[in-house]
């Protein structure tokens, strides 16, 4: 019985405070890494380049609460929306839903970013044949 209760206070006298750091250290080094990525964001200058949508994507995380016999759960939604720019890179893009929904692959425009925060899309204007058409016939008149 003296064994057993040696070994319980180890653990909690020595493992624990361990896990606790390790813990606490990984807490404070993701806190740590958004603020100098919220900090180069501010740094970095406002571009606004050609580029076209090439893909766009989804990512849906559900989660659930279980307390005094009763569940709650929900979903959150990401949206991502790549652009590849003039230059041939592609940069991917956290959006809202809106901004999601408003924009297809293959749509051609104009991005304005900040580092890696996603400031806009302005589409360029696609031609239906029957506007061209309608453009072309008003030209010969």
């Amino acid at each position: 019985m003296g064994m057993n209760s040696f070994w319980m206070f180890d653990f909690v006298g020595t493992v624990m405070p361990i896990f606790i750091i390790v813990f606490v250290g990984i807490l404070l080094l993701s806190i740590g890494n958004g603020i100098v990525r919220w900090n180069n964001n501010n740094k970095q200058p406002l571009l606004t380049v050609g580029s076209c949508i090439v893909s766009k994507r989804n990512e849906v995380s559900h989660h659930q609460n279980h307390q005094n016999d009763q569940i709650s759960s929900f979903t959150r939604t990401c949206y991502y929306i790549t652009f590849e720019v003039d230059s041939g890179d592609r940069i991917e893009f956290v959006v809202n839903g809106e901004e999601y929904g408003l924009c297809a692959e293959g749509d051609s425009g104009q991005l304005t970013f900040k580092g890696t925060r996603y400031m806009g899309f302005h589409r360029n204007p696609r031609f239906t044949t029957q506007e061209d058409s309608r453009s072309i016939r008003r030209g010969y008149e």
